[in-house]
């Protein structure tokens, strides 16, 4: 390895700085085509002199609720980004067909193997591992993170988080990594071992390029911010519920967040360490992965594996609360069985970290091991049914609208319950010997994540789009994408369960069985099918843009109760709410305490508002984050000077907020209060409303 000190491996000619864009026309018109459209977005932004608003009302916020948008925002990024790799991987297999037959030695069937489909196996090697590993980290993640930012505060009935810095600095931070790792796309290459990029595949001999290095410090990255965020929303909902709000009054939806934060807490350190043990083993020589110098691969996979199966649950337990959200307001009941559903949360949080062995049934536990694993795997259905039942009896005798949302909610439930029923079937170790590491598996994985989580993620965006924007999302595409997603899972998914059946494995590039064939063309169409559905989405976000453009960002109060059945605090306040959430801290009484307001005849108030109290915004976070980008390149790269500077400076940047910045704040006076909730009061005279 040669490497100078200025710029490091850039120069080492075995680093293959610049190969992918050289040998790959995918990757070289794609990373045109991103910087014509990126310079595109600047060069509009410097004509319609948006720098400064852009600076002041959304780099350097500390609002909960623009910060939320701005990680939804990167998580639809991500979403185009990672569905782009599906795409590609399903039309690559679908092509992949090799005659071995017509093969007279075993060099052409090689050669054969190599020009099958349209990606070599190393480019499409990069491409599954790209497309999971931005999916969890960078979509499902930050997606999740956004939600939680815009909803909890206001369900609580408070301002702002705990520690809005903290939470300003989590979301650059998520950002540098999402930077980072996409930078391998041009400079570099992305890693190719999956997903969890397994040892001793992804050490310094076996893995010798740039590309696990990219992976190692952008998911260190995401691992820093989504736990630093963590400790903010459980710290915001232990000490800044509104009065009256006891831990049973809570939302299910603030239950579960809570819970998948207290998760977050206890499987990402584990994550941190082993990308640390590895970072060691690949850069100092260490052997903690590896079965020369007394190391252990398996070390790797069980310390991996503690995080990756709980971090199932942390993505699918608020899909759980955003279901008990929207299966209520829809079905105009009150959710059927809150106690159950909140025990059931609390016994899958212990649960989640007792199933991650059944990952490694076939790699030698032994009897005992596997028993206790696959049991407890098939306990945790147990409390996930019951969450289940208690959404079909509050859909029981309910009069159920079918809007957008309801019908994310009904796709949930359908496609869920078969992912998990496949769970179950994993769980019993004779079948798993038989189909482990099989196509099978990633049907499997994606019936639970497609149908459980992002079906739910989907639901809850069109559920509170109207909260955040004043205006429902049209309808029309809502219905559309839900219906494009639904048929195209199921279209693109069965087929995977049948080949895996038939022995194709979870990364194979290619096959040698013509029966196998129409399986794999069928699969391709669904994906395509899904891509529709992801467009009309796209295009409803397009919409509010205009929306926003026509009134200058100042979008115009509307109504609170957007769907006219709001149970929790979130539909109290105008939609979008202003700046500091309530004007007057709600006192809560019962569980559904918007529900209770309007039953009770609450009447709302109207004068006599006092200043606010405000935290201000900040810039240490944004330039944080871009440090941090600089600092994860220079030891991809191994630009040493750089990694030294960059880390300094990244510490100076946050030891100078905590001197320097404005830990004061500010207030909103009592007349812009007043001018505001006005507003709020003239529409809800106009639509005769008290509450």
């Amino acid at each position: 390895m040669s490497s100078s000190i200025l710029l490091g491996r850039l120069t080492d000619p075995n680093a293959h700085a610049l190969d992918m864009l050289k040998h790959e026309p995918i990757v070289l018109y794609t990373v045109i085509s991103i910087g014509v459209i990126g310079a595109l977005v600047l060069a509009a932004i410097t004509l319609m002199g948006w720098w400064k608003p852009l600076w002041r009302n959304w780099i350097t916020t500390v609002d909960h609720k623009r910060i939320g948008i701005m990680y939804i925002i990167l998580a639809i990024v991500m979403l185009v980004r990672g569905f782009a790799d599906a795409i590609m991987m399903r039309t690559h297999q679908a092509m992949a067909f090799v005659d071995t037959a017509a093969m007279t030695s075993p060099e052409t069937a090689k050669l054969a193997a190599e020009s099958a489909g349209f990606l070599d196996s190393d480019h499409y090697s990069q491409i599954f591992t790209a497309h999971g590993t931005i999916m969890i980290f960078f979509m499902a993640t930050p997606m999740l993170f956004g939600i939680f930012n815009y909803i909890i505060p206001l369900q609580i009935g408070a301002r702002d988080v705990a520690f809005p810095f903290l939470n300003n600095l989590g979301f650059w931070i998520t950002f540098a990594g999402a930077i980072l790792i996409n930078i391998s796309l041009g400079l570099g290459a992305f890693a190719r071992g999956g997903w969890l990029n397994y040892a001793p595949y992804s050490d310094i001999i076996h893995s010798p390029g740039t590309g696990t290095d990219y992976y190692l410090w952008s998911l260190q990255l995401s691992g820093i911010a989504t736990t630093i965020g963590a400790v903010n929303f459980i710290a915001t909902i232990m000490t800044m519920r509104a009065p009256g709000m006891s831990m049973f009054k809570m939302p299910v939806f603030t239950w579960t967040s809570l819970v998948s934060n207290i998760l977050i807490l206890m499987i990402y350190p584990p994550l941190t360490v082993v990308f640390i043990l590895l970072a060691l083993d690949r850069y100092a020589g260490a052997h903690f992965f590896t079965n020369d110098g007394q190391g252990n691969p398996m070390l790797y996979v069980d310390l991996v594996w503690v995080f990756g199966h709980p971090e199932v649950y942390v993505l699918v337990l608020p899909a759980f609360g955003i279901l008990s959200e929207i299966v209520p307001n829809f079905s105009h009941k009150r959710l059927f069985g809150y106690t159950s559903m909140v025990w059931a949360t609390l016994v899958i949080l212990i649960l989640s970290f007792i199933v991650w062995g059944h990952h490694f049934f076939t790699m030698g536990g032994g009897t005992a091991v596997n028993t206790v694993f696959a049991i407890a795997t098939m306990i945790i259905a147990i409390p996930t049914g019951v969450k289940v039942f208690n959404w079909l009896f509050t859909m029981y005798k309910g009069r159920i609208s079918f809007e957008p949302p309801m019908l994310w909610a009904m796709g949930m439930i359908f496609t869920f319950v078969g992912g998990g029923l496949t769970g179950v079937l994993l769980s019993i170790v004779p079948a798993d010997w038989q189909i482990h590491n099989s196509a099978f598996l990633v049907a499997h994985f994606h019936h639970t994540i497609i149908g459980g989580v992002v079906f739910s993620y989907l639901g809850g965006l069109a559920y509170w789009f109207p909260k955040v924007f004043g205006v429902k999302p049209n309808r029309a595409l809502g219905i559309a994408s839900f219906w494009c997603w639904f048929i195209g899972f199921h279209v693109a998914f069965y087929p995977i369960y049948y080949v895996g059946l038939e022995g194709i494995t979870r990364r194979l590039q290619h096959f040698t069985d013509p029966g196998l064939q129409p399986a794999l063309i069928t699969a391709m169409i669904g994906v395509f099918i899904i891509a529709l559905g992801i467009i009309c989405f796209v295009l409803q976000v397009l919409g509010v843009i205009v929306y926003g453009f026509r009134h200058r960002g100042k979008l115009p109060v509307q109504d609170n109760d957007s769907w006219g059945a709001g149970r929790s605090l979130e539909w109290a306040t105008s939609s979008p709410p202003p700046a500091y959430n309530f004007a007057t801290i709600p006192t809560v009484h019962t569980t559904d305490a918007f529900w209770d307001m309007k039953q009770s005849g609450h009447v709302r108030q109207t004068t006599g508002f006092h200043k606010i109290h405000m935290p201000s915004n900040t810039a240490a976070g944004f330039w944080a984050g871009m440090l941090l980008v600089a600092l994860g390149f220079g030891l991809v790269w191994h630009i040493w000077w750089l990694v030294a500077v960059t880390f300094v400076g990244t510490i100076a940047v946050i030891i100078a907020h905590s001197f320097l910045g404005n830990e004061d704040g500010y207030y909103i006076p009592a007349e812009e209060v007043q001018k505001t909730e006005d507003e709020l009061t003239a529409f809800l005279t106009h639509k005769g409303a008290t509450a």
